[in-house]
């Protein structure tokens, strides 16, 4: 105060306040943190232990090493002190108090789960009420949420009341992914579909997901929430394991057998047994991931002599560490030979009642894109509806869509270019798969793929032709799963160097015309010649 007046501090005064005050916060930290370390170092895992971490952690809750102590001071004082629930019941006060700090502390989250645990007595309902009561802070702490899903098991909440207040919680704020994604958790225990396993939900129930979802994503179209669990009750999810491909070939002496996912074949605890073929096919030590140098492979061969089997009904099946089966049927093209191809889920086939509620929710998405023509997300789920009633009826309009979507959303134009490359192969391997040559030639040319999927399902083709599309270097390491390919072609396409290219064990051609950069390049063949000799430039 100068003269009746109130000093403003200048811009220059007020830096320089904040700089010393904050020199002052680092000293006192470092004070702390010295005397922590060396009351550590004695084992002196006291009072005065509990008072400085409980210092620091109240203003950063967290330093996961003061946890660490924290609770090594309360085992410690487990060990004599008659009282200790009222010590645990301390610390769940002091965590509560640094949850108010940052509630989404993984620490703090931490130490309340070991308290319980490790407390004589625990009031788990008294957590699923400060779950509740967190939430109505912030519904859409997803730290809280995993906190809840473990303290309700523990308190014996029921399904059904979780799925209520995950209603609740929706119908509040359609916004709410946490809650969307605990509901997906729920609807398997309490509507499960038990004339097919493998879906996650009964045909009614999906009916009803699909109406509350479409009721969220058009109150918000910019929303992603509703738009991604939509894409759960489509099936647009993660594969589950399964066999792929299986092939054997007694007069090259080599066999390839293929997964949906990556698995760890010869150490993790599966059982491989092919019907028709006796030895060291059915030993999973004897099989080679593709990938070098890896454990966990979709792809896996075996060299070695095989001898085939009369078998009407020859099969490959794999039985999980878990008991899982699953199996192959396969087919004797020659007398040298044994293959099978699973058809993969590329999403769920849905019965006529839930394609018609599709088919109005596709006319619901057309209608909106006509008011709002670049709302990304009405776009990509007409593509997922379209693709979801009928692929290939709708295929060039899906491709159309994602085109779209390149330009209404630039900072993932890569996401829509593999997501489209992704969706044609799956056109073309369909066809391929209904043919029933599993070694014949597949044609992948001039789809403008940016990405190669599915490699595993194509392990027994001696064919593949990826022609004229926009594969460059880094897209071509996949074609290690072409185990049998004799020939590949990869002309018209922006590779560079070819060192990504794999090298397979029956590859005898190579076509690389027109891939400008790689075919003006006379050291960069050198490189080529090491794994095909015959390359058409």
């Amino acid at each position: 105060m100068q003269h009746g007046r109130l000093k403003v501090r200048t811009s220059a005064e007020e830096a320089a306040r904040k700089k010393k005050e904050q020199e002052q916060k680092v000293k006192a930290y470092r004070a702390a943190m010295k005397r922590i370390l060396e009351k550590k170092t004695a084992d002196e895992l006291d009072s005065e232990m509990m008072h400085l971490t409980a210092k620091l952690l109240s203003s950063n809750p967290d330093i996961a090493t003061l946890w660490n102590l924290r609770r090594m001071c309360i085992l410690k004082q487990q060990e004599t002190d008659s009282e200790i629930q009222n010590v645990f019941d301390r610390e769940l006060g002091f965590t509560e108090m640094c949850l108010m700090v940052n509630p989404k502390s993984y620490c703090a989250w931490h130490q309340r789960c070991w308290i319980l645990e490790n407390a004589p007595e625990a009031n788990w309902q008294k957590e699923v009420d400060l779950c509740t009561k967190y939430l109505k802070l912030d519904e859409r702490n997803f730290h809280c949420w995993d906190y809840r899903r473990y303290v309700v098991q523990k308190a014996g909440v029921s399904a059904e009341k979780e799925f209520a207040f995950c209603t609740e919680k929706i119908e509040k704020n359609f916004s709410n992914y946490s809650s969307w994604h605990y509901r997906s958790k729920l609807l398997p225990l309490l509507y499960p579909n038990v004339d097919d396993p493998s879906r996650p939900i009964s045909e009614e129930k999906l009916k009803e997901e699909l109406e509350l979802v479409l009721t969220a994503a058009f109150t918000d179209p910019n929303d992603s929430s509703a738009w991604f669990y939509q894409r759960w009750l489509l099936g647009y999810s993660q594969p589950e394991l399964d066999l792929a491909a299986f092939r054997v070939d007694t007069a090259e002496n080599l066999a390839v057998v293929s997964f949906s996912k990556p698995i760890d074949l010869s150490g993790g605890g599966f059982k491989l047994t092919v019907s028709c073929c006796d030895g060291d096919c059915n030993d999973t030590t004897k099989w080679k991931p593709v990938s070098e140098g890896s454990s966990v492979d979709t792809t896996w061969t075996l060299r070695g002599t095989f001898q085939l089997k009369d078998d009407e009904n020859p099969t490959v099946s794999l039985v999980t560490p878990e008991g899982v089966e699953h199996s192959v049927d396969l087919k004797r093209p020659t007398p040298q030979t044994v293959v099978g191809v699973k058809k993969p889920k590329f999403g769920y086939e849905f019965g006529s009642a839930i394609v018609d509620v599709l088919k109005a929710q596709l006319a619901s998405c057309l209608e909106l894109l006509e008011f709002e023509p670049d709302s990304k997300w009405t776009l990509l789920t007409a593509a997922l509806l379209m693709k979801a009633i009928d692929q290939r009826a709708h295929h060039e309009t899906i491709r159309k869509h994602l085109t779209a979507l390149e330009t209404v959303d630039p900072l993932r134009r890569g996401y829509y270019l593999d997501l489209s490359s992704k969706w044609a192969i799956e056109n073309q391997l369909e066809r391929w798969l209904e043919a029933g040559n599993f070694t014949a030639s597949i044609d992948l040319s001039g789809l403008n793929l940016s990405a190669v999927s599915y490699t595993q399902y194509l392990a027994t083709a001696e064919v593949v032709k990826l022609s004229n599309n926009r594969l460059v270097d880094r897209n071509v390491g996949t074609l290690r799963d072409l185990v049998f390919c004799r020939r590949l072609s990869l002309e018209g396409n922006a590779l560079e160097t070819g060192a990504s290219i794999p090298k397979l064990p029956l590859l005898e051609e190579i076509i690389l015309k027109d891939n400008a950069k790689l075919t003006s390049n006379d050291a960069l063949m050198e490189v080529l010649r090491t794994k095909v000799k015959n390359i058409v430039l």
